[in-house]
């Protein structure tokens, strides 16, 4: 069973036997895979990355020549790699220029999420702003041609997420990963290029 009492899926029960945090690292995984975006020797600031699953795939791919900064406002536990350097903070506190300014990072990736009231327009609004505060993140720490990834919940909002980021990147995709749940009206926006 999971935290949330569901039980463990093909997905829980794959990223458990690899050594992974939670099966979330698969969708970030499938993305990668579609979009090229994770390269060795990138440094990369991974935006709510608590429990780490996320961080752990970022690491494996940026090598020991790059480096991840994992950010959450959970304690963190456990080891992580020596590339990357995880900072316990509330990432809606965070300015860019807290975390380095303009051209720190080649990717911000952001798989945060509200706590779930159970009204879908409310959780729709505080996704959505939970995305703008990560894209606009990315916007003062990416280095040129840089990329993200954030995730939104699908609403009247989305369409307004996507073009904000559309004005940022040279190229942007919308994908749905295989392990998002099929419930889940998550969605994942890319940008790639950053200008």
């Amino acid at each position: 069973m999971t935290k949330s009492g569901r039980p463990q899926d093909a997905f829980g029960h794959k990223a458990k036997k690899e050594g992974f945090a939670a099966r979330s690292v698969y969708k970030l995984e499938e993305i990668d895979h579609r979009t090229q975006l994770l390269r060795r020797g990138m440094k990369v600031l991974d935006l709510g990355a608590y429990p780490g699953s996320w961080t752990q795939y970022a690491a494996l791919k940026v090598g020991r020549e790059g480096h991840v900064v994992a950010v959450d406002q959970q304690e963190w536990r456990g080891g992580f790699p020596p590339q990357v350097e995880p900072r316990q903070a509330d990432v809606l506190a965070l300015t860019p220029v807290e975390l380095g300014g303009p051209g720190t990072f080649d990717l911000v990736v952001s798989d945060m999420a509200p706590w779930t009231t159970g009204t879908r327009f409310v959780d729709q609004c505080r996704s959505y702003d939970l995305y703008m505060h990560a894209l606009h993140i990315a916007e003062g720490t990416l280095r040129g041609q840089g990329g993200f990834v954030g995730k939104i919940f699908q609403g009247p909002d989305f369409d307004e997420a996507k073009k904000r980021t559309a004005a940022l990147f040279t190229k942007t995709r919308v994908l749905k990963p295989d392990a998002s749940r099929q419930e889940s009206y998550e969605i994942f926006i890319v940008g790639i290029g950053f200008r």
